[in-house]
């Protein structure tokens, strides 16, 4: 492992927070004593997907304001459909996933039943194997589809590469007292 930072958690969150809201790295690494270098390896791909997003959902929100209010109502209640079947969709591919694999067990257990030496006399187990192995593979195309069809995101999450994690704080101040400076 790398040595220890400087910087307490508090900081860094500081910094990524003012990275955000537009200040430059190199100011912040000269007031907290490190690197330009280090704030940009800490943050430069998390900034750039903060901001990203932040755009998306203002033009998702500008997007749902030019409708009627009707419209609103249903471009919202069909986004909900939307993401409860992916998730119905997923769902049912991890079920047919695991049905396929169970079929496939099933079936390798009838090679077992198979003479090597007079297969002609397992004609009923190689029938049963066959059968079993199509079902099986009948029943991946399912799950294959989906792994397909979202493969980026599949690659993310098998790469060898640890996710950092990340906290989010939300601090709560009274707005009655005045400012500080």
């Amino acid at each position: 492992m790398g040595r220890p930072s400087k910087l307490t958690d508090k900081q860094w969150e500081q910094i990524g927070r003012r990275l955000v809201a537009g200040e430059k790295a190199s100011a912040l690494a000269k007031e907290f004593k490190v690197s330009r270098a280090t704030i940009s390896e800490r943050f430069s791909e998390s900034v750039g997907k903060v901001k990203t997003v932040a755009n998306q959902l203002l033009a998702a929100e500008d997007s749902l304001k030019s409708l009627t209010l009707s419209e609103q109502a249903s471009a919202i209640t069909l986004a909900d459909r939307l993401r409860n079947i992916s998730t119905h969709v997923a769902g049912a591919a991890e079920l047919a996933a695991a049905s396929a694999h169970r079929l496939h067990g099933i079936a390798h257990d009838q090679v077992q039943k198979i003479d090597d030496a007079e297969p002609e006399k397992s004609l009923a187990a190689l029938q049963r194997f066959g059968a079993l192995t199509k079902l099986g593979n009948d029943a991946l195309f399912g799950p294959l589809s989906l792994l397909n069809a979202n493969k980026d995101s599949v690659k993310l999450v098998n790469q060898a590469t640890p996710v950092t994690p990340v906290r989010i704080v939300v601090q709560v101040e009274d707005a009655s007292l005045p400012e500080a400076q």
